[in-house]
């Protein structure tokens, strides 16, 4: 079924949007270049105890700008960031930009052979990366001459800090790369230079984002200038956020949740961005004492983590007064329970890569539904300008409540992928995003994940979906984390295996954990054997792997 329309439900939200609605003509360097004449003093970036301007973020991408271009970067060439959460990578996303380039967005945890695979698929002549990334992983890489990289710039953890966080950087002293230029070195060098008026057209790819390649080689997804500034006004208006409010940026900047979530809002509003180098739960609350943002959007373990900290408080979360989690699902329990400790109230987001982020959202201040058939909580309602329908196995749209494939259109779904005509073609026929995810919509225009396609478990012939496996699991008093897997079995040819690591202080058998289940479930639907383990594998953004469970 068509996700809203006309509902007056969306249109009763939509009464308090904005009146600076961005033109649909507009890039993201014009809304950038909009904030700078608008507001050059406002601090963009905190950075531990460093602070950036605009107007100072403006002169640094200028100057790397053209440190490019005088080092054969051209428009349309592509430059590979390689880095953790630092001003690094937002000023050379806008080097990138400000040259006519593209930029590509690398997860700083890629080793040899993945980094090697995305800058030849890129074909990108240009690397600015970590200088401990260079030494690990980027010097072999550009060294055996499998890429087109002829330029690398290495940035350091320690640049534009102004005090070192001893437990990130104990001991650090940024080196000397003998075969690559340095950051701040060309930036002093071109400081004050400008380069040529770009101008890049709406519908020009701005950043490539690779998919995690979980069922197939990843795929660059083509974020456009427009895809990517409709999005950037989507979380603005959607949370409201003003020039008063204060980014913490948690999802990694090389993710799409990153890219728009956070550095998006901040160049549009524009207001302050923290960044922290990369994920440690005690330097992020630290970060939130020292800050007090006011906005963040996270994968659900990232809220878990900030909350396990011993030393945690109420407190120490009550300025994040607009909390917003996608990702990974949600269980409701899990949601009452980061209330309780937090006080967090913690809004449902749904996008994907392709979607450059929210294609769905609960609307600030209002109260996510749990269906009362599965347990789960609402994602959320499709946000402005988006069409979503729920396709049968048949390919026609399902029936309201009926489960099916998300599909999804709208101006902010990528034109394709990079190069791969045949893949943007299966997963985007006509424009229309095919998910991949599996869902339904409820009468009242509600939005439910129920699970993706291909983790669906055959116990018997019977579906078991293993997101409600784990819901239910998330209701047991002493589960911290739960994960859902389909193993082979000699009788029911899959049969379901849970994954669980428990709270601190609390303690569960696997032998409790299944009765437990089996109590409140299904007999073909409860896990048979259920696995205690201390932490779950995690991509980078806070998604679960279960392919690696199931290997």
């Amino acid at each position: 079924m068509s996700g809203y329309g006309d509902r007056p439900w969306l249109a009763q939200y939509g009464e308090d949007r904005p009146a600076d609605l961005v033109p649909d003509h507009a890039t993201m360097l014009d809304l950038f270049r909009a904030s700078v004449a608008k507001a050059p003093a406002t601090e963009v970036i905190r950075y531990f105890d460093g602070v950036l301007t605009l107007a100072e973020v403006d002169r640094a991408s200028d100057a790397l700008a053209v440190a490019l271009l005088d080092r054969g970067f051209g428009a349309g060439d592509r430059l590979a960031l390689y880095l953790q959460n630092n001003p690094a990578f937002v000023i050379g996303l806008l080097a990138a930009w400000k040259t006519g380039g593209i930029a590509v967005a690398i997860n700083p945890m890629n080793k040899h052979r993945e980094l090697t695979y995305l800058l030849a698929d890129s074909g990108a002549t240009a690397l600015l990366c970590l200088d401990d990334l260079y030494s690990d992983v980027g010097r072999t890489v550009v060294a055996s001459g499998d890429t087109a990289v002829r330029l690398v710039i290495t940035a350091s953890a320690l640049d534009w800090q102004q005090r070192v966080d001893p437990r990130l950087f104990a001991h650090v002293v940024k080196p000397v790369v003998e075969d690559a230029l340095d950051l701040v070195d060309l930036l002093d060098q071109h400081e004050g230079q400008s380069p040529p008026l770009a101008d890049p057209a709406p519908d020009d790819v701005a950043v490539l984002s690779y998919t995690s390649g979980t069922t197939g080689v990843p795929k660059g997804a083509m974020n456009t200038h427009r895809t990517l500034a409709f999005n950037s006004q989507t979380y603005r208006d959607w949370m409201a956020l003003t020039p008063a409010d204060r980014v913490l940026g948690v999802a990694p900047l090389f993710h799409i949740t990153g890219l728009v979530g956070h550095v998006g809002i901040a160049l549009l509003v524009p207001c302050p961005l923290i960044l922290a180098h990369r994920f440690h739960p005690g330097v992020v609350l630290d970060a939130i004492r020292e800050h007090r943002p006011t906005f963040t959007v996270a994968a659900i373990p990232v809220f878990i983590s900030l909350a396990d900290q011993p030393d945690a408080t109420r407190e120490d979360f009550a300025s994040l007064t607009i909390a917003y989690s996608g990702g990974a699902p949600i269980a409701p329990a899990v949601r009452d329970r980061l209330r309780t400790r937090t006080g967090l109230e913690i809004h449902n987001i749904y996008g994907l890569t392709e979607t450059n982020s929210p294609s769905h959202a609960v609307p600030y201040g209002a109260a996510a539904p749990v269906d009362p058939a599965s347990g789960a909580l609402s994602i959320g309602v499709p946000v402005f300008n988006t069409v979503v329908r729920i396709l049968g196995d048949d390919g026609e749209e399902a029936e309201v409540g009926e489960v099916g494939e998300i599909a999804i259109r709208g101006p902010q779904v990528v034109p394709g992928y990079w190069n791969k005509p045949d893949a943007t073609a299966e997963a985007i026929p006509g424009g229309e995003l095919r998910t991949g995810d599996v869902g339904f919509m409820d009468p009242d225009g509600w939005f439910y994940l129920v699970d993706r396609k291909k983790d669906m478990i055959n116990a018997a012939g019977y579906k078991v979906w293993p997101r409600e496996v784990e819901d239910v699991l998330y209701t047991h008093p002493a589960v911290r984390e739960a994960a859902v897997v389909g193993v082979p079995d000699a009788y029911r040819g899959e049969t379901v295996k849970a994954f669980v690591s428990l709270l601190p202080g609390k303690s569960a058998s696997p032998a409790e954990l299944v009765e437990f289940c089996r109590q409140n479930m299904a007999a073909y639907k409860y896990p048979r054997t259920v696995e205690l383990v201390d932490e779950l594998p995690k991509t980078t953004t806070g998604k679960i792997l279960r392919r690696e469970l199931r290997e």
